[in-house]
């Protein structure tokens, strides 16, 4: 830190912030500690009764807090993002487009665990909107040596990228609904318009929606159908119970269904099936994904538009996390729910 007149101080890094006061008017920091001075700012600063500055002299192997981050962002960021301006120190990150937002955990830690860089995120696999704040990152200090950046800038280099969206995709789906209350009028179809809606927030078209009874034929038929229209994914609705009238489970295995789990930790959800049927994922859905905000649906379904194949580990993990705390004013996904890391 050394005093220097203001006229020499152009690319220096202030130690200090400077206060306007405009009587009436204004009163409030004109410049910031560590803001990097710039010819255009020798007027004001003379105007505010500044003729002598404290600031930092930036030596060789050092590097100013703006630089830092913006060079750490860019080493960690992959596909699907933007990065801001550099704000007081930080870099924010954000989602480009609508997808899948996927974080790098074993990465960011080694990260962290460098002394004076922070590094912070959203959780992994949940779905993002385009310009949605995913990470920031900064240093400290509003110096700190360069090596500990390039340390940071290798780390980055030799793993996947720490943060990254993949984009939805173009999906096609269809809508096949159990039940013979449904099938004969006796009740109004609630699901539809529940998945419809999900759907359209997915990217992903509906080609339409078969009513069945529960049958194991004709629901084996309705599946069939849709992969003939080219469903990129096929949702079957209720009968997911253990009851002996619930057939989806059955019909979902008859139509060649290769499971992957009947059963989530997850609640609500837990009576949730995924299988593949000619590689299309099939899932089917309990009655919870009507009446919850937020569900099973929500934590796999974002995965399988993104172009991810679901695992059975992959539902396995979600016990971590997988409960519903039924807050009265529900904010999903601004919650615990199905933060599984």
């Amino acid at each position: 830190m050394k005093q220097v007149r203001v006229e020499e101080a152009v690319g220096m890094v202030l130690c200090h912030d400077i206060t306007r006061i405009v009587p009436g008017e204004f009163k409030g920091p004109a410049f910031r500690k560590g803001y990097r001075i710039e010819a255009k700012d020798i007027p004001l600063l003379k105007d505010i009764g500044k003729e002598h500055l404290y600031v930092f002299e930036l030596k060789e192997g050092w590097i100013h807090e703006d630089d830092a981050a913006r060079r750490i962002a860019l080493a960690a960021a992959g596909p699907g993002l933007t990065l801001g301006e550099p704000a007081e120190g930080r870099v924010d990150l954000r989602a480009a487009y609508p997808g899948l937002l996927k974080i790098n955990v074993e990465t960011l830690l080694s990260i962290n665990s460098i002394e004076q860089v922070v590094f912070s995120t959203l959780h992994t696999n949940q779905a993002v909107s385009a310009g949605r704040l995913v990470a920031g990152t900064r240093i400290i200090p509003l110096v700190a040596r360069e090596s500990k950046i390039i340390e940071v800038e290798n780390i980055c280099r030799q793993s996947p990228p720490v943060v990254s969206v993949l984009p939805f995709q173009p999906l096609r789906a269809g809508i096949v609904t159990t039940g013979s209350e449904v099938y004969s009028g006796r009740i109004e179809d609630r699901f539809g318009p529940v998945l419809r809606t999900k759907f359209a927030e997915l990217g992903t078209t509906v080609l339409g929606q078969v009513l069945v009874a529960d049958d194991i034929e004709k629901t084996v038929t309705a599946i069939g159908g849709f992969l003939e229209k080219g469903a990129g994914l096929i949702a079957v609705t209720g009968g997911m119970s253990v009851d002996p009238d619930d057939q989806t489970p059955a019909a979902i295995r008859a139509a060649g269904g290769e499971v992957v789990v009947y059963g989530a930790p997850t609640f609500p959800g837990a009576m949730f099936m995924l299988a593949y049927v000619k590689g299309v994922p099939v899932v089917g859905l309990p009655g919870c994904v009507m009446y919850f905000r937020a569900s099973i649906f929500d934590l796999v379904v974002p995965r399988i538009v993104a172009g991810e194949t679901i695992t059975r580990a992959d539902i396995v993990a979600m016990g971590h996390g997988g409960l519903c705390a039924g807050c009265p004013d529900c904010r999903y996904p601004i919650c615990p729910f199905g933060k599984t890391v």
